[in-house]
């Protein structure tokens, strides 16, 4: 007979005995010390102690772990570098956090096929060096790069500055290795350019936030490295026009590879942080970099420049040289580290609505703000639509906290009610849980649980995420 498993009691001791032998001791944690660095992530607010915490780096160890687990119904979480600002690795209750940050070796690029096969724990900046260095280009670039794993990205479905021309995650993978919960070993995708096989399970689970398997292996599309690229800012007296700038350009049949809006609370803390010297009289402005040929890029910059005047731009400036440009760039994704420091805790949302409706959701998200009595800046992706208003807070202030609730649940809605979603790219987790239900509706919610109950039938990948459990529970802390 099995022995039971408790959340917060610890690992039955022959499980504990179990699962060491396949990862050897060094790899199993589970002092309250060690566990503490995994009960919480880049989200505010929540947190939750595991009962554990294992090192694997072998697909074999990952599958033997899962049986385990498996048997004794014991919840998994696999997990990168935490990062994601949708609580979606917090162990909610309990279990085995998976760490999968020593999967990390690039297998291979394969300059023929403009492929890369990774293990997800390799660090997205560390991709991008790599593959640069022999002229390809993985275009993905979440603002936490320089430390998110790809296989982080792939969960959530990462997108990033340069989603406007190249997309997000899901349109860079294009083949996995995955390990089901009963610890059976699959593969979806490969290299093929087309593959319509079946059901795209590829696709079904990138952004499944470790709901449904354990990704140990995946395979990236890459492009040609851009020949050049170059930057232009623009600032405006108000809302509006930066909106309109960003509907003319894209109706103008130019597609920048990053399109960037910043509104005057976020220009004020950036060029504080960052030294710039921002005409901070300005209510917002808009950062845009193009690439390409040399040609092609003179002529959509010069372009874009007179797009901007003729919508209202007070000033127009291009940057000189491409390290001018790298250095507002760095500035715009430095904006939650600038941010953060104005307030004990810092939430960073994410909202997206059609492009024709930027002015307006920003609007909103003034008005919300001000209705609450909350310290909101927005900045974001214009290109895409994708706005992530940031509150300043404290979490220890529960009538605050409440009030910030509030407000975000109302930015939700007026989301909805312009076209948008909830989300474009951090995803769901437990953040976002109680309202996946305004945008799919209680159909859509019922058959994405069918789905997983298919791939999970005990429920221990990930409990407690995506899904609303009838409670809305902030924070959540097992001593």
């Amino acid at each position: 007979m099995n022995a039971a498993f408790q959340p917060g009691e610890g690992l039955p001791a022959e499980v504990k005995r179990q699962l060491i032998s396949i990862v050897g001791e060094k790899w199993f944690l589970d002092s309250p010390n060690e566990l503490f660095a995994y009960s919480y992530d880049a989200t505010p607010i929540f947190q939750s102690m595991p009962d554990a915490v294992i090192m694997p780096h072998r697909t074999e160890e990952v599958s033997a772990i899962l049986k385990i687990a498996n048997n004794h119904r014991i919840p998994i979480v696999p997990r990168g570098s935490g990062t994601n600002l949708a609580a979606s690795t917090i162990p909610v209750e309990g279990g085995i956090v998976l760490n999968m940050n020593r999967f990390n070796r690039i297998m291979e690029i394969d300059q023929q096929n403009l492929t890369a096969t990774i293990g997800p724990g390799v660090v997205t900046a560390d991709l991008h060096q790599a593959v640069e260095a022999v002229g390809l280009f993985y275009p993905p670039d979440p603002g936490s790069m320089r430390i998110s794993t790809v296989g982080g990205n792939m969960a959530q479905c990462a997108g990033g500055m340069r989603g406007l021309k190249y997309g997000v995650t899901k349109d860079y993978i294009m083949g996995l290795e995955y390990v089901l919960p009963s610890g059976e070993v699959l593969r979806a995708g490969g290299k093929n350019v087309k593959d319509v096989a079946g059901y795209d399970m590829t696709r079904l689970l990138v952004g499944s936030e470790g709901t449904l398997a354990v990704i140990t292996e995946i395979t990236l599309k890459l492009l040609p490295l851009p020949e050049t690229k170059r930057t232009l800012v623009a600032y405006y007296t108000n809302l509006t026009d930066a909106a309109l700038t960003v509907e003319r350009v894209i109706a103008s049949k130019i597609i920048p590879a990053t399109m960037e809006f910043l509104d005057q609370g976020t220009m004020k803390v950036v060029d504080d942080f960052a030294k710039l010297g921002l005409p901070l009289t300005m209510k917002s402005m808009l950062l845009i970099e193009q690439d390409g040929p040399q040609e092609l890029v003179d002529r959509d910059i010069e372009r874009i420049a007179e797009i901007a005047k003729a919508e209202g731009a007070a000033q127009v400036q291009v940057a000189q040289t491409q390290a001018e440009g790298a250095k507002l760039l760095a500035a715009r994704r430095a904006a939650l580290s600038a941010l953060s420091r104005l307030r004990p805790t810092t939430i960073l949302e994410d909202a997206t609505v059609p492009r024709s409706r930027l002015a307006e959701m920003v609007q909103e998200i003034e008005r919300i703000a001000e209705k609450y009595q909350v310290q909101i800046c927005t900045f974001g992706h214009a290109g895409d639509g994708n706005l992530h208003p940031t509150c300043m807070t404290d979490e220890r202030n529960k009538e605050e906290i409440h009030r910030v609730e509030q407000a975000f649940e109302e930015i939700f809605q007026a989301a909805l009610r312009l076209g948008g979603t909830i989300t474009g790219e951090h995803g769901v987790g437990m953040a976002k849980r109680d309202v996946l239900p305004l945008k799919v509706g209680a159909g859509g919610v019922e058959l994405m649980k069918r789905i997983k109950e298919a791939f999970d039938p005990n429920n221990i990948m990930n409990p407690g995420k995506i899904f609303a459990n009838g409670t809305r529970r902030r924070v959540v802390v097992k001593k």
